[in-house]
């Protein structure tokens, strides 16, 4: 379970985003956007607060107007996740964000309008050491490029990026991410491949409008996935109409099915069948709820009969493997105890955290002795 992942990640240039390193050999970051009203401070904190909770590296917020450039500079002093600013057109809204401490700029610089109000932005970018983020969607494509192509295609995509990057590589500023998103995944697949060959920067990958979230989840882990496999991204984004939490989890959950984050518990449960010697659905939903908050990486098996359950169980930090009278619990691959149905969950649940403090010392342990 804990192998190194066999995916050889495309060598991009490393920008950050607040204190989040994205790009080069850094972790991929999981993000997701905020979807109160910006101008409620209280709301908009409070959901940061529980994307942060769920895993979150990077937060956007949308900011529109200048009065949400003000709200957005309350909700910076209130959070500590790493935040990125949504703006369209008004290049006024960016300078005044950079001046309130935004940690990256989301903001296609061939829609702020004239050079000098690019080079305004750009200026303001580099003096506060900020970021930019170049989105392009295949929703709002440029009028001259919709002409030319009849449609969204690949290709108009990666033209549509290519020129706000060309804004930026004229005034030499090289700290920047790409998307190029659809909510067609042969799309979004294909221009991020052609993209990954023509750029140095990292790449922010996404399905856009990806839909609810079992149709979404599915859709973005297609998408994402086989770009993710080619070693193409450097954050993802779940799109979700769902609550942005769903969006984190999905997104580590992909992570960590390619072995490329392991934060959190990776749970391997069997289907269930009537071999099952307990209720192997109603115990897994019951402890992915509880918990939620670990962030620990720990791989549990929960396997309701002995066909697979001990191969499993030994290759897990902590198995379960249904068996009659009573459920034999595996620690580090090694028999250890037997539970009964009647407080199943309650007792794997305390083992389950028992391992997490022992791993969480050792862990402390190194960093004492390496001090």
């Amino acid at each position: 379970m804990h192998a190194q992942s066999p995916i050889v990640r495309r060598t991009s240039r490393q920008i950050h985003v607040g204190r989040v390193p994205v790009g080069g050999d850094a972790p991929i970051s999981v993000q997701s956007m905020t979807n109160t009203d910006t101008l409620d401070v209280a709301a908009t904190v409070a959901q940061i607060r529980q994307l942060e909770a769920a895993g979150a590296d990077i937060v956007r917020v949308s900011v529109p107007d200048m009065d949400a450039a003000e709200a957005f500079g309350r909700i910076k002093r209130e959070v500590e996740v790493p935040l990125v600013a949504d703006i369209h057109f008004d290049y006024k809204i960016a300078l005044r964000v950079a001046e309130l401490g935004v940690d990256c700029l989301r903001i296609n610089p061939g829609n702020i309008g004239k050079e000098e109000r690019v080079r305004a932005v750009v200026s303001a970018a580099r003096d506060n050491g900020i970021p930019i983020r170049i989105g392009v969607n295949a929703g709002s494509l440029e009028k001259d490029l919709q002409k030319k192509y009849g449609e969204p295609t690949p290709a108009a995509l990666v033209e549509s990026a290519m020129r706000h990057i060309d804004h930026l590589d004229r005034l030499d500023f090289p700290d920047f991410k790409v998307s190029v998103k659809a909510s067609d995944v042969f799309m979004a697949v294909a221009a991020y491949r052609d993209l990954a060959t023509r750029i140095e920067q990292p790449l922010h990958l996404g399905i856009t409008e990806a839909g609810g979230l079992r149709s979404g989840t599915v859709k973005s882990s297609i998408g994402l996935g086989m770009l993710l496999m080619d070693g193409i991204g450097d954050t993802i984004r779940v799109s979700l109409a769902a609550d942005p939490v769903e969006e984190i989890k999905v997104g580590y959950d992909m992570l960590k099915s390619l072995r490329l984050r392991s934060k959190g518990i990776n749970f391997i449960a069997c289907p269930s069948c009537s071999r099952q010697n307990f209720d192997v659905i109603g115990t897994m939903n019951a402890l992915e709820e509880r918990l939620e908050d670990v962030m620990t990486p720990l791989d549990v098996s929960v396997i309701g009969c002995v066909v697979n359950g001990p191969g499993e169980a030994k290759e897990s930090d902590i198995g379960l493997t249904g068996g009659s009278p009573a459920n034999l619990v595996y620690i580090d691959g090694k028999p250890a105890s037997k539970l009964r149905n009647d407080h199943l969950v309650d007792d794997l649940e305390r083992l389950i955290r028992d391992k997490v403090r022992e791993k969480q010392q050792a862990e402390q342990d190194v960093i004492a002795r390496d001090a």
